[in-house]
Order: structure tokens, then C-alpha cells, then sequence
């Protein structure tokens, strides 16, 4: 499929969203652009590490402006109890864990469309979660997720 046959998306997540991140609250914003050139395409704050508990929501939002969700991919370290799929939203939802250790949650849309999103630690203050996604979906960042949450405050000690 060339590049004028593949589908776009356009719909963004609103800005408010970034600016209303609250504690407990998980937020997902996305570079959505054609050209995806970031090495991060966005940013998720779950409220803890209970994947059960966390999943659903992420993919029901994400299924508004992506599309269905056929597979996630875990650091099988940074959370509690990893199925191997869950059923979101009447959709089996594929999980992938692996013990990579490196900050990131990595959604595929479709069968191959893959995004990779920083995951805040849930213990994050609001201003460094906002910092840390910012980070995230600057469109030319190179910054690898463990580095970002480092140079905000958000890493895992906590």
C-alpha cells in the first residue's frame, strides 16, 4: 500500500486534555501526524500499576481517534499480573509482555500501525506529568521515554 493509499488520521486529542491532567487521572495525548518523526507518539498517566483496572480505559479512548486496537505491548515488570488478552469494548485486545524495562506502552492499531506511548508512573505530581508529556509529543523529540521521565521527575523511584 503506498503512502497516498494508507489512511490518515486527522483527529487530535483536544489541548484541555493536557492542561486538566489531574492525580488519578489517566491521560493519553497523541502526535497523530502524518509523519510521526518523534521517537514517542504520545503519553498515558494510569492510576496505577493494576493492568485490569488501567487498560480499558486507555483503549476505549484510543479506539475514538485510532481506530480498533488489536494489540498491546508491556513491560511485563512494570505492572501487576499481565493477561494474555482482555476483552475491551466487545474486542479481544492481544497482550504482549516482556520484561524491556523501557517506560512504554505500544499499541498497534489494525495489523501493523504500531504507536508507542510513555507511560507516566502513576505516583507522578501534576506538573511533572504535564512536563513529561510535553516531551512526549513534541514532534521532533528524540528523547528515549526513560531519559524524559528522568529530566522531569517522573522516574520509576518512587
Amino acid at each position: 500500500m503506498s503512502d497516498s493509499d494508507s489512511p490518515r488520521v486527522t483527529r487530535l486529542l483536544p489541548d484541555a486534555v493536557h492542561q486538566a491532567v489531574r492525580p488519578g487521572t489517566a491521560v493519553v495525548r497523541l502526535e497523530t501526524t502524518h509523519e510521526r518523526r518523534g521517537v514517542l507518539d504520545g503519553a498515558w498517566w494510569p492510576r496505577s500499576r493494576d493492568i485490569a483496572a488501567e487498560l480499558p480505559s486507555l483503549i476505549t479512548a484510543l479506539t475514538q481517534y485510532l481506530g480498533p486496537i488489536t494489540r498491546v505491548g508491556l513491560d511485563a515488570d512494570a505492572w501487576e499480573e499481565l493477561p494474555t488478552r482482555m476483552t475491551i469494548d466487545d474486542r479481544v485486545v492481544h497482550i504482549d509482555s516482556s520484561p524491556v524495562g523501557d517506560d512504554t506502552v505500544l499499541i498497534t492499531r489494525g495489523e501493523q500501525d504500531l504507536f508507542s506511548l510513555l507511560v507516566i508512573p502513576p505516583h507522578a505530581t501534576p506538573d511533572a506529568a504535564r512536563a513529561a508529556m510535553a516531551e512526549a509529543v513534541r514532534a521532533d523529540s528524540a528523547t528515549q521515554a526513560e531519559q524524559i521521565l528522568v529530566d522531569t521527575g517522573t522516574d520509576r523511584a518512587g
